[in-house]
């Protein structure tokens, strides 16, 4: 069983989607943390992420892997580092570029391919896996996600203001339903999700009440 949910930055889809996955007893597979992961080799190896080419001859070198729900890089543990503000900026660039979603999407099907699991991102059920068994699209105003990023920053030590947040999120949505490759869309089939009113425990529910088990 594939269970893919997309959404915008902010709309909780990794919070969820690990509870989901242990309430389903199934396997979560953070989509976003490997994007950050490319985005962070590219910034701690001096690649401009503006030089696509530069950043696409570079792939083959790196090396990701995802044990107990911890990501590493090259076998580094990089669970802290991908979370940094500079990652959180440039993460919609390097995400935009065809080559670095390829190398992934590659991944990312094959991690799928031989056990049941949620993944969440901003193309799963659109591009990714496509025939997934069940889609969902969870969104959230601008103002609830730029909120709750700001409470998650407080207890990591992430030093931005709300409204540096609000004007964050609201250039990485241009940024996601605009780009060329794999924009950020809702597809026809997913089930919209809308949590700026809803508590995790009630989000939870009513993705699970959708499915068969």
């Amino acid at each position: 069983m594939i269970i893919a949910l997309d959404g915008p930055a902010g709309s909780g889809k990794s919070t969820i989607a690990k509870l989901v996955a242990e309430e389903l007893k199934i396997d979560y597979l953070d989509t976003g943390a490997m994007y950050r992961m490319v985005t962070y080799y590219c910034l701690s190896n001096n690649i401009d992420v503006n030089n696509e080419k530069n950043i696409n001859e570079n792939l083959n070198n790196i090396n990701i892997a995802i044990r107990n729900n911890s990501f590493y890089l090259n076998e580094i543990k990089v669970d802290e580092d991908i979370r940094s503000v500079e990652i959180t900026k440039n993460v919609s660039k390097i995400a935009s570029y065809k080559k670095v979603r390829e190398f992934l999407v590659e991944q990312q099907r094959l991690i799928a391919k031989s056990n049941s699991c949620i993944l969440d991102g901003r193309d799963i059920g659109s591009v990714v896996f496509p025939n997934a068994d069940y889609k969902f699209f969870m969104t959230a105003t601008p103002e609830t996600r730029a909120r709750r990023r700001f409470l998650q920053g407080q207890d990591t030590n992430v030093k931005q203001t709300e409204e540096e947040i609000l004007k964050d999120i609201i250039e990485r949505d241009l940024l996601d339903t605009t780009r060329k490759e794999s924009p950020l869309i809702q597809t026809s089939d997913a089930i919209v999700i809308d949590s700026s009113y809803l508590s995790i425990e009630d989000t939870i529910k009513e993705i699970t009440k959708k499915i068969k088990r």
